[in-house]
């Protein structure tokens, strides 16, 4: 890109720029191969002084992408190779109108992390035109600045071709402000050529006896579950009825959303894990048809609860494949705190066993009237203790 041949004719004459002082190479009639030896000479000279040149343009721009931006040197080094500028007037002007936006100082690092040709665009023509129309929408500042700091790839999206059609096409669905708490709960929601994605998706669901409620209320609370390519779209609607989910009862949608928010390999590898702990295919199937959301859990969550649950209280792991709800709860804050106060109880032989669900699928208030209150002579001592396994529990380590 930076390596060229500055050449020009002149008079009939091949001229080549070779020097500050421009002087200009003639070709010898008697030695023509003195043309090729003379434009290696120069296209060499040339081609130093581009990447010269090139050099210190990036330099600078990693330079100020640290000190202005505040990138770490590696992040700088990568934004340079997507933007490059030799001076700082057009960044500090973008950067000025973020900060008068409401943008903080960790936003604006991370959009420009994200983004970094928005240090190049043009604040009156390309950035103020976007916040003026997405808070003529009702948008307040607070989240916009969240929206865009998530997805600064709405910035690049062109207002009149891109943005205003999408809001226009999903207004044929939901209010101003479900639009809105839909593109706050999804910022990617306008990237997208919803008349290629969206529309399909939507006819396919209807089609297969998805009411238009479930579809409108998925839209509005997880839209990420419709932004799928129509292709991958039908093969998740194909194996969510193949495996129970029926389609005009709403655990269908959320049997999608869950199928939607991850690769076929990455499903597999979850699967993998869940056989670990002794489930068979057909019982982590069971689990995901009660409920489908656990199995975004993180593998490494998985394990930890499980370790815990089984290897330290002694259920059984097939007990937990049946309320696979308490996958998704707080290790640290519900899991661990009501685990050890009931091995607890378990040890002073206030109690002689521990149900799961009431364990762990109750309130707080009924967990105390359960495990603390109950015993009259003791609650004072047992509340102590209670928050003392709360307090342990934040730097509970498994393993």
């Amino acid at each position: 890109m930076f390596y060229f041949l500055c050449k020009r004719i002149l008079h009939g004459r091949l001229a080549v720029a070779a020097s500050q002082s421009h002087k200009v190479l003639c070709v010898s009639k008697n030695n023509p191969s003195s043309l090729s030896s003379s434009l290696l000479g120069v296209s060499a000279s040339l081609t130093f002084r581009c990447i010269s040149s090139s050099s210190k343009k990036q330099s600078f721009t990693v330079s100020y992408l640290k000190k202005k931006c505040g990138l770490s040197s590696e992040s700088a080094l990568t934004a340079a190779k997507y933007v490059q500028f030799k001076t700082s007037d057009r960044a500090d002007t973008v950067i000025a109108f973020f900060k008068n936006h409401g943008f903080s100082e960790p936003q604006i690092t991370r959009l420009i992390k994200r983004r970094p040709v928005v240090l190049v665009s043009d604040v009156e023509t390309t950035l103020l035109p976007k916040l003026e129309f997405f808070r003529s929408k009702g948008i307040s500042s607070p989240d916009l600045v969240k929206i865009l700091s998530d997805n600064p790839t709405i910035l690049g999206s062109s207002l009149e071709k891109q943005i205003i059609p999408s809001f226009n096409c999903l207004s044929n669905f939901l209010s101003e402000e479900k639009i809105i708490d839909a593109v706050k709960r999804y910022p990617r929601l306008l990237s997208y050529d919803l008349n290629a994605v969206l529309l399909p998706n939507i006819n396919l669901l209807l089609d297969n006896g998805v009411p238009e409620c479930n579809i409108v209320t998925t839209l509005h609370s997880l839209p990420s579950t419709l932004m799928r390519g129509p292709i991958q779209f039908k093969d998740m609607v194909d194996g969510a009825k193949d495996m129970g989910f029926i389609p005009s009862r709403p655990m269908f949608m959320v049997a999608l959303f869950a199928m939607s928010s991850m690769s076929k390999s990455t499903w597999k590898k979850k699967f993998e894990v869940f056989k670990k702990f002794g489930w068979s295919e057909k019982e982590a199937f069971e689990a995901f048809r009660r409920y489908p959301t656990f199995v975004r859990v993180s593998e490494d969550k998985f394990m930890a609860v499980m370790d815990f649950l089984v290897n330290k209280m002694g259920f059984q792991s097939l007990l937990i494949a049946k309320r696979p709800r308490i996958l998704m709860m707080s290790l640290d804050k519900k899991i661990v705190p009501r685990g050890l106060y009931a091995q607890d109880l378990l040890s002073k032989g206030l109690i002689r066993h521990v149900n799961l669900q009431a364990l762990l699928e109750t309130s707080d208030d009924l967990f105390v009237e359960k495990f603390v209150n109950r015993f009259k002579a003791e609650a004072s001592e047992l509340l102590k203790l209670y928050q003392e396994k709360l307090n342990h529990s934040k730097n509970w380590k498994i393993g």
